[in-house]
């Protein structure tokens, strides 16, 4: 059973991208917060949540037409998966992910 299943239920393709955005940010805040409180249990449970959110966008059908909302979306699926798991060769860290989802629950509340 997915984690957001009332989302697969049609909710989560009603959003706009940045509402999306926003949400996968949310989870992915929520990571870093417990990072930062050595708890590797909630890390794992709310990155799981952030990569089907990721996954959701990435299959949702209203950005066929618009590829190039999909790589942005994949990047930085790709960023987080690099971060968490990974080496980092991004060099990415906490505050950059932080800022970058912020500005998507800032554009979604507009």
């Amino acid at each position: 059973m997915a984690v957001h299943d009332i989302l697969f239920q049609g909710r989560w393709h009603e959003m706009r991208l940045c509402e999306q955005m926003g949400n996968i940010g949310s989870e992915i805040s929520r990571s870093i917060n417990w990072k930062k409180k050595n708890t590797e249990l909630q890390v794992e449970k709310a990155l799981c949540r952030a990569f089907e959110l990721f996954d959701l966008t990435l299959n949702d059908a209203k950005y066929k037409s618009a590829p190039s909302k999909l790589k942005e979306v994949a990047r930085a699926r790709e960023v987080v998966a690099d971060f968490f798991y990974g080496d980092n060769e991004y060099k990415t860290d906490s505050d950059f992910l932080n800022k970058y989802f912020y500005y998507f629950g800032v554009a979604a509340r507009k």
